[in-house]
């Protein structure tokens, strides 16, 4: 099939007609890609290429006369605008449900016996089991092919961007010592092979960094270890000659991407090869011959990315000044430039905040795009301004800003509300209880160990008091300079508390509960912290408590808080945040800069 298609409704059409030929009754399109990335390559970005939904999470499942799209409550507005017209109905699901909602739909629709097909490169294998679980013997699920690539005729290419070594001065573990401890956790598990294709993971053990995501210092490959050898299946275009000779020096053989299939097929008799069902695709699996054993458990990898050392911490402290100088400056000039009257709109707010990080020692990129939505487009927590589409910042609002950066030495998420003009008590309202939530969760203390979902509720109980919530997590674990999202803790209702999620000295993680009125504001309040030792002035028990540094270095607007609403030790702790921001930051500012900051850091009273 050659023919070219414009628009949603015509590729889906062509789908329908492939479906059709292969015998298949329904086909599902995953937001997904080899690696089980969250941001992918445009090779794999199938499900918006079909849909025109441009949000980063969302399951399509198509039949012969239904296609539904499922995105939970962050993107309903944006799905049910961008779906107008395509033929594809918006499905309305919980957070973090998009995977087997559609199988549900389709458990309930289709009761008779029905194929359904998806592409099995693109799948986790602990997904594939849950869909045998809930569909059983009526449902045969076809996992060998890729109907895309029959339609989608100018399908981008694989990203071709070289890879290199993250920077010696921002590390403290070399490549072979990273390479040891994975095998010592291999050993313990009683593995005597392990296979990685999670791109995070494989950038984090060989001390690598690349750019074949965007937003996310990443490069496309898989690797395979085991006693005596290493193995990174990887463009090998992308490797310069010294890095490959390093590599070699650390016992890293190269082999080319394409080849990890074919290796897997021939791993010798009684390999018990240790892997995680969640971060590995139902394909990589059925490559493997009979005589191996599988060993599943949670990936050692992604632990130990998570809990960063102390060297690492201080690395984030520093790229955190930086960044905070950056936002400074830019909100220094936001402030002047909307008194001034100038027009400004939310694409402006993007360009400038960019310019002003580029500035900074050790910038790489930004870590997402940024968001900057205005009143009722600050109400879409996953609102993206383009130049189709975008509002002025002009007359009285909200303007909310979520942004983050990419340093050699960290990466930056945070997000503050700026008013325009004269903020309206019941927007004083809502900035103060979210504050208060953001405050709350900041200042508790846990016992190491303790699932990160079960912290979710202490963010949420001063909106929960006066009958209000927001339909998103609280908080997402952060990378060190790579993914701005990453595992395995999540401050999330929606998530399970599980043993995997538990919550570990080192650990950088996100603290933003929100607020939304549809079509008129948005609110969410955002900073960083990392998860720190304490030592209890009463030992009732042996258990190890955590606390939370935060790291974010940004004032918090006052001008939108009513005073009458915090108590006198919420009002404390807001002041000795803004009394630390003022002394890291004033320093390296601008005389104009800092005297703006002195202002926005002025201790607030009742």
């Amino acid at each position: 099939m050659t023919a070219s298609f414009d628009t949603p409704a015509q590729r889906l059409h062509a789908l329908r007609q492939v479906m059709a030929q292969r015998g298949i009754d329904a086909w599902l399109v995953p937001s997904s890609d080899p690696h089980l990335s969250e941001y992918l390559p445009g090779h794999w970005q199938g499900r918006e290429w079909l849909t025109g939904f441009t949000g980063s999470v969302g399951t399509l499942l198509v039949t012969a006369d239904f296609a539904g799209l499922w995105v939970d409550s962050r993107y309903w507005v944006q799905a049910d605008k961008e779906l107008s017209g395509s033929g594809i109905e918006m499905m309305k699901v919980a957070q973090g449900q998009q995977i087997l909602a559609p199988i549900d739909w389709l458990a309930v629709n289709h009761p008779g016996h029905a194929t359904l097909g998806l592409d099995g490169a693109i799948l986790p294998l602990a997904a594939h089991r849950a869909f045998r679980a809930r569909l059983g013997e009526h449902v045969t699920i076809q996992t060998d092919r890729d109907l895309l690539e029959e339609i989608w005729t100018d399908r981008p290419a694989l990203p071709q961007a070289p890879v290199t070594i993250h920077d010696e001065a921002f590390t403290d573990r070399s490549r072979p010592d990273r390479l040891d401890r994975l095998r010592q956790a291999m050993t313990d598990a009683d593995a005597g092979a392990h296979l990685i294709s999670t791109l995070d993971d494989i950038a984090w053990l060989f001390n690598l960094r690349g750019s074949d995501v965007d937003y996310n210092p990443v490069f496309l490959a898989h690797a395979l270890v085991d006693a005596h050898h290493v193995r990174l299946f990887i463009d090998q275009d992308k490797v310069t000659a010294s890095l490959r000779e390093a590599l070699a020096d650390d016992g890293v053989v190269l082999h080319d991407y394409a080849e990890i299939r074919d290796h897997l097929t021939r791993l010798p008799e009684a390999t018990r090869l240790l892997i995680d069902p969640a971060r590995i695709t139902l394909s990589l699996i059925d490559a493997l011959p009979d005589h191996v054993v599988l060993v599943e458990a949670f990936q050692p990898t992604t632990l130990a990315k998570a809990c960063k050392s102390d060297v690492e911490i201080a690395h984030v402290r520093a790229a955190m000044a930086r960044d905070g100088a950056a936002l400074c400056r830019f909100l220094c000039w936001l402030e002047a430039t909307l008194a001034g009257g100038e027009p400004i709109t939310e694409l402006t707010i993007d360009a400038r905040l960019s310019a002003e990080r580029t500035r900074e020692k050790h910038f790489i990129s930004r870590s997402f795009p940024t968001i900057a939505g205005f009143n009722a487009n600050g109400a879409l927590p996953h609102y993206r301004a383009t130049e189709a589409a975008h509002s002025s910042i002009e007359g009285q609002g909200l303007l909310l800003i979520d942004s983050g950066a990419q340093y050699l030495d960290g990466t930056t998420d945070i997000t503050r509300v700026i008013p325009v003009g004269e903020p309206t008590p019941a927007q004083k309202a809502d900035y103060t209880r979210v504050l208060k939530g953001m405050m709350a969760l900041s200042r508790t203390r846990f016992p190491e160990g303790i699932e990160a979902p079960r912290l979710d509720a202490i963010a949420r109980a001063p909106l929960w008091e006066a009958g209000l919530d927001y339909g998103h997590g609280t908080g997402h674990g952060v990378g060190y300079f790579l993914n701005v999202h990453e595992g395995p803790q999540v401050i999330s209702r929606g998530a399970q508390p599980t043993p995997q999620t538990a919550m570990r000295e080192g650990m950088i993680t996100s603290i933003e509960p929100g607020l939304y009125r549809t079509g008129k504001w948005g609110i969410r309040i955002e900073n960083l912290v990392a998860n720190r030792a304490v030592e209890s002035a009463d030992a009732v028990t042996e258990d190890t408590f955590l606390e939370f540094e935060t790291l974010t270095l940004c004032p918090i607007d006052t001008r939108l808080i009513d005073p009458t609403l915090l108590r006198d030790d919420e009002i404390l702790w807001l002041n000795d945040y803004h009394r630390t921001v003022f002394e890291r930051l004033a320093q390296g500012l601008d005389e104009d800069t800092r005297d703006w900051l002195a202002k926005k850091t002025r201790p607030l009273a009742r």
